[in-house]
């Protein structure tokens, strides 16, 4: 789809939906017309939210952005060398912009800002209707909430791609990119709006349960933070979630990732399924996200393997909880839930985060691998990490937090620790998770050192903007602009 009539399409739309229990339950495309909306009635305030967070399912979640987010680091390959051989291509630096699957993340994301866009500028059509503080504290929680996600999806175009174009309104016509850092201010004023705004609350806690809260803005905030090297505000903001007494590590490392770790205390923002609790019917889920990565055996299709030298690095720095619960062994190994993976051999390790037991899915919907399991995207083990770091690298001590993850893996504590060894476990605790390892290697300047030998360069740091939008965008041409 044209980059240029993806954002003109729906300009004077707003998603708005009928009454539903579940906010999760309906997709954004049931849109209607902005003058058929009733502004007067706010019992409907939270519908253009929730179609926010419908597309942020229904859209980030498309299987081929998450190996194109994983596959540029030394741990992590596509798993499949047939008709996605350009997926292993693009994981040794062998970029093709024409690759479908580049010119899809970016209509997604940019899908993603588009109707939030459009759900910002519905809130305030309702704010105009508001006669009580009541309800416009819940307008400016709202608004903070479409923030959030709307940095969220800029934070990862950035992360593919640099330099983006920011879209400040759906009628825009010049989309000349910006710089980074440019990019990041913009964003941190949206997540400063909702760190103000929304509910100091666990997204568990929230009245539309697993929405995003102001910590999870204080999250994304640090992250970017962190990228910039402003270690005193990722201090800052990490202690402000670790003070809070909100959040804690789940105990269990192994099901954190499956069926009972869904919304647990650890999360600070997670992509939501449903099954409703039933085995057949309608089911609220991220399409082929789980299957496309589960092995056969699992009904899945194979792809996403670590390296067999990555699970040897882990297993000899005696890691244990997260061995087993990272590395998905193939050739016949039986997990602890039952299922024998019978896909592959013994050196064939599969992302075990992505794997649900067939024991805790509903009876009647085992044929699809992870039903009804929700993706994880951010959580608290990173604010931890990110504390840790942050104090280690200006001058101060980080132990108590990073060693706070170390203990839930079932690890020694260590003493004095230091930047390498947060780069280390967090590359454990992370791995697989969200580009976090190539990510870390990009910001502490260690790619040319670490994947120079795979045939990395410094003009392969981000994927090349997709052929579709070059040709339809003359503007994406432009050299990045400092404003």
């Amino acid at each position: 789809m044209k980059l240029i009539k993806y954002f003109s399409i729906l300009a004077l739309a707003t998603l708005t939906f009928a009454s539903c229990g579940d906010y999760l339950d309906k997709d954004p495309e049931d849109s209607v017309p902005e003058t058929s909306v009733d502004f007067t009635n706010l019992d409907n305030l939270y519908q253009p939210v929730s179609g926010v967070y419908a597309k942020v399912r229904t859209g980030a979640m498309h299987w081929v952005i998450w190996p194109l987010s994983i596959v540029r680091d030394d741990d992590m390959w596509s798993g499949r060398t047939d008709d996605q051989q350009l997926l292993v291509d693009f994981g040794n630096y062998k970029y093709d912009n024409s690759f479908w699957g580049l010119n899809e993340m970016w209509n997604q994301y940019y899908g993603i800002i588009k109707v939030a866009n459009a759900a910002l500028s519905s809130l305030d059509s309702y704010a105009e209707n508001m006669t009580t503080e009541s309800q416009r504290t819940a307008y400016r929680s709202y608004c903070g909430e479409v923030r959030t996600l709307r940095a969220y999806a800029y934070y990862r175009l950035i992360q593919a791609f640099g330099p983006v174009t920011i879209l400040r309104d759906n009628n825009q016509t010049d989309l000349t990119r910006s710089t980074i850092d440019v990019v990041y201010r913009y964003m941190l004023e949206d997540l400063s709006y909702a760190m103000e705004n929304c509910p100091r609350l666990r997204p568990n806690e929230m009245e539309h349960q697993g929405a995003v809260t102001a910590f999870t803005a204080e999250h994304l905030a640090a992250k970017i933070y962190l990228n910039q090297g402003n270690y005193g505000q990722v201090k800052t903001l990490t202690d402000d979630i670790i003070n809070s007494g909100k959040f804690q590590l789940y105990a269990d490392y192994y099901e954190l990732f499956k069926i009972p770790g869904k919304l647990c205390n650890e999360s600070l923002f997670e992509c939501q399924s449903t099954d409703f609790g039933t085995g057949s019917g309608d089911m609220v889920d991220v399409d082929q996200w789980f299957v496309f990565q589960n092995p056969g055996s699992m009904g899945g299709w194979n792809f996403i393997r670590f390296y067999p030298e990555f699970e040897k690095w882990a297993e000899n720095r005696g890691e244990t909880v997260r061995l087993e619960t990272t590395f998905l062994q193939g050739g016949g190994t039986v997990t602890r839930g039952g299922d024998n993976i019978t896909d592959g051999t013994k050196t064939d390790f599969y992302d075990g985060k992505n794997y649900t037991p067939k024991s805790e899915i509903t009876p009647g919907r085992e044929w699809k691998a992870g039903a009804g399991n929700n993706v994880r995207i951010l959580r608290y083990a990173d604010v931890l990490l990110m504390n840790a770091e942050a104090k280690v690298r200006l001058g101060e001590n980080g132990d108590v937090p990073f060693n706070l993850v170390r203990a839930r893996a079932h690890m020694p504590a260590i003493t004095g620790v230091t930047a390498a060894q947060i780069m280390d476990e967090r590359r454990i605790e992370l791995a697989g998770e969200w580009g976090e390892r190539y990510n870390d290697l990009l910001r502490t300047g260690q790619l040319a050192t670490v994947l120079g030998s795979k045939g990395w360069s410094e003009d392969k740091t981000y994927y090349p903007l997709p052929f579709q939008q070059l040709s339809d965008v003359p503007e994406l041409k432009n050299a990045p602009v400092n404003e």
